[in-house]
């Protein structure tokens, strides 16, 4: 690995520390505004829906320009929505904004380890970048509910003085602004490296047909698809399954909404375990052979419903997790590579991410529709261990010759 890559994961830190304290501190505003409650599922659809949006419009652009450039831009961009929560905008609004950079931001992280890296790397990058998300994910759960405490940061303003002149979710969002400061300031040491996918127009028509080509142009491809197919599945289940856990961890173990959302962390653990091992034992030319990882994983979220015993669940939890990262890291390098061979690896991302968040859209969707008509928890975890063995079994069959090259 070259200063160059630990340049891009230290920046990719800070900018994941941010994106989730600022979950956070976001929730803790429209509490202390008195929205209403349903405005907190809300916020998360405010954030993805840019990703699919703007999905035929920011791979184009961060293969047309300096990807290091772009992380800045992006970046900038949640700098933009943090004030815009501090001057008083709608949360939802300014949330959305947020979501614009972030939407622009991914095509450019992912899409430059092509540039960066030869192709016997990418496995071990993307294990890395993974694992370092997952401290971040972590890491900002912590600091994020440290920064809306009201006996921490509350007593903390206090003492200051300051408490007065501003409140406990708006200095939690100044502190965040700070880090994506930090993560802007670093993207401008990513050095430069040419463009070899400039796009030849720049108008909207062109760029939407561009998108859909390429969009078609990956399905297509038996190595794309399964790989779409897999971080498909992967994002849009495991997006809901956090639901699903907490809920389930109220019926199964009494939890209460504190210790369900700390035991989901287990998960979160494992992902960084499982990425470790993929980066280890796994080359892109054998990426195929984690398919089976995701079928355990369906038998494993089945086996929830028997769990009874905390310390049993954690572990379970850590299990999925663990097999979650071993499976979906490869297949996010394999899609990685053959973007970058086919149309820009910023393209393929961005189809990437409009796949993966219309799989949240979807998938959450159903859920919501289960809970609405009254489906017990263990009938929930049913459906969806069984429909991610099922999914799972079959892209197996389907592509298990696939050779990559």
């Amino acid at each position: 690995m070259n200063r160059g890559f630990y340049t891009i994961l230290t920046a990719q830190f800070f900018s994941a520390l941010a994106d989730n304290a600022l979950l956070f501190a976001a929730i803790a505003l429209l509490m202390s505004l008195s929205a209403p409650d349903w405005h907190i599922p809300l916020l998360q659809q405010f954030f993805i829906i840019s990703y699919i949006l703007l999905a035929p419009f920011v791979g184009a652009f961060a293969d047309s320009n300096p990807k290091g450039r772009v992380m800045f831009i992006s970046n900038a961009i949640k700098v933009i929505g943090c004030i815009a929560m501090l001057a008083g905008m709608q949360p939802l609004y300014a949330y959305a904004i947020v979501g614009l950079g972030a939407a622009a931001y991914s095509p450019a992280k992912y899409g430059i380890l092509t540039e960066f890296l030869p192709p016997a790397l990418l496995v071990k990058a993307n294990s890395w970048m993974e694992g370092a998300t997952v401290v971040a994910i972590i890491l900002g759960a912590i600091i994020g509910g440290l920064l809306i405490s009201p006996g921490f940061m509350g007593t903390a303003l206090d003492n200051w003085g300051i408490a007065d002149s501003i409140s406990v979710p708006k200095f939690a969002i100044v502190i965040i602004l700070s880090l994506y400061l930090i993560a802007a300031w670093i993207n401008l040491y990513i050095p430069r490296l040419p463009i070899d996918h400039r796009m030849p127009k720049r108008n909207p028509m062109f760029l939407m047909h561009d998108f859909w080509h390429s969009f078609r142009l990956l399905w297509k491809d038996p190595l794309g698809q399964v790989s779409l197919a897999v971080t498909t599945l992967f994002w849009g289940v495991g997006a809901t399954l956090r639901l699903v856990v907490l809920s389930w961890a109220a019926v199964n173990l009494n939890f209460d909404l504190t210790q369900s959302t700390q035991l989901t962390a287990m998960s979160a653990v494992g992902i960084a375990i499982g990425a470790a091992m993929a980066g280890k034992w796994i080359q892109l030319e054998t990426s195929i052979k984690v398919l089976p990882a995701g079928i355990l994983l369906g038998l494993t979220v089945i086996a929830l419903i028997f769990v009874t015993n905390w310390y049993i669940a954690a572990v379970m939890l850590l299990l999925i997790g663990v097999l979650s990262g071993f499976f979906v890291v490869p297949l996010n390098a394999l899609l990685q590579h053959r973007g970058h061979l086919l149309m820009g690896a910023g393209h393929s991302i961005a189809i990437q991410n409009f796949n993966e968040n219309i799989g949240i859209l979807v998938l959450l969707g159903a859920y919501t529709l289960m809970v609405g008509h009254g489906v017990h928890i263990h009938w929930v975890l049913g459906v969806f261990g069984l429909f991610i063995s099922l999914v799972m079994t079959a892209i197996w069959r389907r592509h298990r010759d696939d050779q990559v090259h």
